[in-house]
């Protein structure tokens, strides 16, 4: 059961997002050629740039796929997420069928071609996101696509999937955990197998050759083959990511019926010692916990909302409906805007470090308060 506070705290987030934030990127977040732009400056005015990223396309589909699902203008969210729709199986889509990088502002094609993992792993999700909004057309967008990249970026000799095309020098966790993310909710609209079994197959990635067994935490990069990194970067781990493995791990048992992975209560705890006195979350620390880049961004600390209220569900801690509460209160006094928009980063000394609000953030921000939404019954 959660507390009086938090169900307060998910009724304030559906106001944002109905009252605000929908409207605010619905009016200004779209450009020439029907594309989503990647910015708006600090007082929420549009400002335009000569290429679009694929995956900020995707991110804005997903959001408006949200907005519908929530009860917002029906109408225009479907316009908007038709645009998405467009923009990722037409505009963003290279001749072998997989997504590009970034688009031309005008949407009449890639300006820059390289496939990327991370960005086809967003357009799986907001395909899927989108069917599942009753648009008619991505379903089969995203089992194409989801086809495609098996057949064509999987590593089966080195594990998981190659990053980019062609391969970097470098394996990362990060395309990997956003890939999985795709393949639970191309299963939500589809109960095929082989969404599940890419989905257990990233999953045993993660277990065997991401997780440092000691300490208990995720790196960001690994040498070829996943050998753990030797450079300095080895040294650190980002807790935002760690907070983001534990809401994804539950999800994945929650989907695939199988047991709690038992790194979660790991990465959660390490996640809790990096926080400071208010819950905030920062951008590096050490193996052990000690943050060596006290900067922060918005993303951060949605994920630690979205693992606060994972642990909750499991009723792993008495603690994780303060801690929500906690976190949920640093993202509205000192990230978002009454008019819906964001602060999107902090130097260490607590100075805004942004002057643009990126459009990429607000998936972050609509999942972590669609989970809250969730879990709170609001």
């Amino acid at each position: 059961m959660t507390s009086t506070a938090l169900a307060r705290r998910a009724r304030e987030a559906r106001e944002w997002m109905l009252d605000q934030c929908f409207d605010l990127w619905s009016r200004e977040g779209v450009q020439g050629g029907n594309l989503f732009r990647e910015a708006l400056d600090i007082t929420h005015r549009p400002i335009d740039s000569d290429t679009v990223r694929a995956r900020v396309q995707a991110r804005q589909t997903y959001v408006f796929t949200q907005a519908k699902r929530l009860g917002w203008e029906a109408d225009r969210a479907d316009r908007l997420i038709n645009y998405g729709v467009e923009a990722l199986a037409k505009s963003a889509r290279r001749p072998d069928g997989l997504t590009g990088r970034r688009i031309s502002p005008d949407g009449s094609g890639l300006s820059e071609d390289t496939a990327d993992l991370y960005d086809i792993a967003f357009a799986l999700f907001a395909l899927a996101h989108a069917a599942q909004a009753g648009h008619e057309t991505a379903g089969a967008y995203a089992r194409q696509l989801a086809a495609d990249l098996d057949a064509k970026m999987e590593d089966v000799r080195g594990g998981g999937f190659f990053e980019t095309l062609p391969h970097g020098d470098k394996r990362l966790q990060n395309p990997h955990m956003h890939l999985l993310e795709a393949s639970l909710a191309l299963y939500a609209i589809e109960e095929k197998r082989d969404h599940l079994d890419r989905a257990r197959a990233l999953v045993k990635l993660f277990d065997e050759k991401m997780l440092d067994q000691t300490s208990g935490t995720i790196a960001e990069t690994f040498q070829a083959g996943w050998a753990p990194e030797t450079s300095k970067a080895g040294l650190y781990v980002e807790p935002g990511h760690q907070f983001e493995w534990v809401w994804l791990l539950k999800s994945y048992a929650d989907v695939s019926g199988r047991d709690l992975n038992p790194a979660i209560g790991r990465l959660y705890d390490f996640g809790l010692r990096t926080l400071d006195a208010e819950g905030r979350v920062f951008a590096k620390a050490t193996r052990e916990g000690e943050i060596v880049d006290g900067s922060r961004r918005l993303w951060m600390q949605t994920e630690a909302l979205k693992a606060h209220l994972a642990m909750l569900e499991l009723d792993a801690d008495e603690h994780c409906d303060a801690r929500a509460v906690e976190c949920f209160d640093v993202l509205m006094d000192e990230y978002l805007t009454p008019e819906g928009g964001w602060i999107d980063a902090y130097h260490a000394d607590g100075q805004v470090a942004a002057d643009t609000m990126p459009a990429s953030s607000g998936y972050h921000v609509v999942l972590a308060f669609c989970e809250l939404l969730r879990v709170t019954g609001v």
